[in-house]
């Protein structure tokens, strides 16, 4: 059977109960094809009888239409792949920690750094990151001081996080929330595979280490031993 090519309409529409084939009692469906083409509104009878001579399913895919939309497919494997993405998803998806970092509008660039440091951190360990800006005494009647702020911070992180929610003053703080651009499980995958790179080069560095060890004992075996004599037995400080 071809594959599977689903308009976007239609696949907002799929649920998990479709009727098929004898089930759907309507005098005439508007067919869709097994790729997708568009073959127009046919007697229920005649889109069963293609069904039959495709060894396909006629399931209903779209019943508030009218007439309600059908589509010729193989419903088994339909199912069958549905069920894959869904436990595929479940297996990629992590919660999202939204994590906090608290600014005031005049940091010093030290702190600045800091703080921004950590954003990027959380960022691409895969969490979404609030910040917020506290404003403090005549600080509140300067909020373009936390808008330009955060602006700089967006534009500082964003190799790593997009704006998710725009900058909004709430009473004496201002919150944007910024997002990681990738999903958590790339990050982890993305930190593990850093982790394996740093290990393998720890092991890299020490198998160079022995092997330069080992070279020095081989040279050291090759020099030829002084022979003491008797005046290295002798106290430096006697005076003979």
């Amino acid at each position: 059977m071809s594959e599977q090519r689903w308009p976007h309409h239609l696949e907002d529409t799929i649920s998990n109960e479709l009727r098929i084939n004898e089930r759907i009692h309507v005098p005439e469906v508007r067919l869709v094809g097994p790729n997708g083409e568009q073959i127009g509104i046919v007697r229920v009878e005649q889109a069963m009888q293609l069904a039959r001579e495709h060894d396909l399913d006629l399931v209903e895919v779209a019943a508030e239409a009218r007439p309600p939309v059908c589509k010729l497919m193989d419903y088994g494997k339909f199912k069958y792949e549905a069920a894959q993405k869904a436990r595929e998803s479940r297996r990629n998806q992590s919660n999202t920690v939204l994590k906090e970092m608290k600014l005031r509008p005049k940091i010093d660039d030290h702190d600045y750094e800091t703080k921004k440091g950590h954003v990027v951190r959380f960022l691409r360990g895969g969490d979404k990151v609030k910040i917020t800006i506290m404003f403090r005494g005549r600080e509140q009647s300067r909020p373009e001081l936390g808008q330009n702020l955060l602006r700089k911070l967006a534009e500082d992180v964003k190799d790593d996080g997009f704006i998710e929610q725009s900058p909004k003053l709430e009473g004496r703080n201002m919150h944007m929330v910024v997002a990681p651009t990738r999903k958590k499980s790339e990050a982890r995958a993305g930190q593990a595979e850093e982790k394996a790179r740093k290990q393998a080069q720890r092991e890299a560095d020490a198998a160079l280490d022995k092997a330069a060890e080992v070279r020095m004992r081989e040279a050291a075996k090759g020099q030829p031993k002084k022979k003491r004599g008797p005046a290295d037995n002798m106290d430096p400080d006697i005076d003979l």
